[in-house]
């Protein structure tokens, strides 16, 4: 548990993000700025969510 909670309670600059997390960010970037996707706020995202698999 303390390995964990050290790991995690790194400041985010000494966290090193995957190579491939930049690509999706981009991705999904590309995707908002296009219109083919929208950002929603987290209560409207669990809500349609929620209807989607229920």
């Amino acid at each position: 548990m303390e390995a964990l909670w050290d790991d995690l309670s790194k400041p985010e600059a000494d966290v090193d993000s995957p190579a491939w997390h930049n690509d999706v960010l981009k991705e999904t970037e590309a995707r908002v700025a296009s219109g083919q996707e929208r950002i929603a706020d987290w209560e409207t995202a669990k809500r349609e969510l929620r209807k989607r698999f229920e």
